[in-house]
């Protein structure tokens, strides 16, 4: 761990009890007015800060038509373990909420309700996402499923001069890539979106994008993580730092402005100033509005035999139903949860704003990364798991990593690279034993 990790730390602590207690204050106030009565009432965390507009109104849909409360609150960005600790302590704590992977469900697995023979979990389509505790009780189940890589504008491309046949492997990608900037001023768009680095948008790099070190490491070693691995050895360091580099350096974006954040990769790409974003099914709704021959490739990054890879495919949204609340409470949020995922209206703005749901009933998915997606896998290309989802104590890992980028994009020097790697692989290790003691 470096010196200045406690100055981070400190700073990270205060940002995070400064949004709990205006979370808490929130909850304060609607809290009298969600009191349990007969019918129960449901009150769901959020953890998708992209969705809480679309669900407050279909929460209020649901109060009107069927008379329950229902409120909804969203943690902010990078918040939302602090955020859960608060407010299950509350009188009238989250009766619907949600875990990211396994190791939550090893912190949180005594308030979940067993969902087993439940009516929400005869829904499911499958049980490939479902969150199981070490004594066989289903403690969550999934409630979307997505994937994400490298979105392209193909109008651009074929502007530049170039095809989208080029574009199967990381040379190909960086062939046109470092095209394009060379003569964006003339072709009047960039390549790449900023990958930027401030709090709203550095999951993109240290989650996503960090996938690839994880993933490959998991395939190496010939099986796939079902839990934290103490440790990791960052073989496939390199191959991330192929795609980051490729990202940061073409793009219109000096990278030495990347950790003040504020540059709107997503706007980048829809207004069609950059020809390549990083991002996932979660923005085709956005995207294909302006853009509807966008389509979603995978994240090359230089490996052997990446022409026959496909897209990163899974999810860390699980739902899950506090147990500690009353019968009533339970019986009114599964009824909810239902509601959300078979009513033709509802479950149809659920799938816009999610890609797909795993659940009989829910609108037929119009997602043109979904369908990316389902195409590569139909031609029998390999799909890389998310292996992120496994990232230990995550609230301190990624603020760490967040800093040493930070510092090598202002100048990209190999010592500076050498610190991204220890907050990379050696806090790997330290973290595991923090939340491991």
């Amino acid at each position: 761990m470096k010196k200045n990790n406690h100055k981070r730390t400190a700073a990270f602590l205060l940002a995070a009890i400064m949004v709990i207690a205006a979370i808490a204050g929130c909850s304060g106030k609607a809290s009298s007015e969600a009191s349990d009565d007969n019918k129960g009432s449901v009150y769901w965390l959020n953890y998708k800060p992209e969705l809480d507009g679309f669900i407050r109104n279909l929460a209020s849909k649901y109060r009107e038509s069927k008379g329950v409360e229902v409120k909804v609150v969203t943690a902010s960005e990078g918040t939302y373990s602090e955020a859960l600790k608060a407010e299950m302590n509350l009188p009238n704590p989250p009766t619907l909420f949600v875990l990211n992977n396994q190791q939550g469900v090893k912190e949180w697995g005594s308030y979940a309700l067993d969902l087993k023979d439940t009516a929400i979990a005869e829904e499911l389509t499958t049980d490939e996402y479902n969150l199981i505790t070490s004594d066989g009780k289903l403690a969550a189940i999934a409630y979307c499923y997505e994937c994400f890589g490298i979105a392209v504008n193909p109008a651009n491309v074929t502007a530049a001069g170039h095809t989208m046949d080029e574009i199967n492997n990381f040379e190909g990608l960086k062939n046109v890539a470092e095209d394009i900037h060379k003569r964006a001023s003339k072709l009047g768009f960039d390549a790449f979106s900023a990958a930027d680095l401030d709090k709203e948008n550095s999951w993109r790099i240290t989650a996503h994008l960090a996938n690839i070190e994880y993933y490959y490491e998991e395939k190496a070693a010939g099986k796939m993580w079902t839990e934290c691995p103490p440790s990791i050895t960052g073989e496939f360091l390199p191959n991330y730092k192929n795609i980051f580099d490729l990202a940061i350096n073409n793009s219109a974006t000096d990278p030495k402005e990347l950790s003040e954040g504020g540059h709107d990769p997503s706007m980048s790409f829809i207004s069609g100033k950059s020809t390549f974003f990083l991002t996932g099914s979660w923005d085709y709704a956005e995207i294909s509005k302006e853009i509807p021959s966008a389509v979603l490739i995978p994240c090359y990054c230089g490996m052997k035999g990446e022409e026959k890879v496909g897209l990163s495919c899974g999810t860390e949204n699980y739902w899950a139903v506090n147990s500690k609340v009353s019968k009533e409470s339970q019986k009114a949020t599964i009824d909810f949860m239902l509601w959300l995922v078979s009513d033709a209206e509802a479950s149809k703005v659920m799938v816009e704003q999610l890609g797909i749901m795993p659940y009989k009933k829910a609108a037929a998915s119009t997602n043109g990364f979904i369908k990316n997606a389902a195409d590569y896998d139909a031609d029998g290309y390999y799909r890389m798991n998310w292996a992120f989802a496994f990232q230990p104590n995550v609230d301190a890992y990624r603020p760490d990593l967040i800093s040493d980028l930070n510092v090598y994009t202002k100048e990209q020097t190999d010592a500076n690279w050498a610190e991204v790697k220890k907050s990379f692989v050696d806090n790997w290790a330290v973290q595991y034993k923090l939340i491991n003691k």
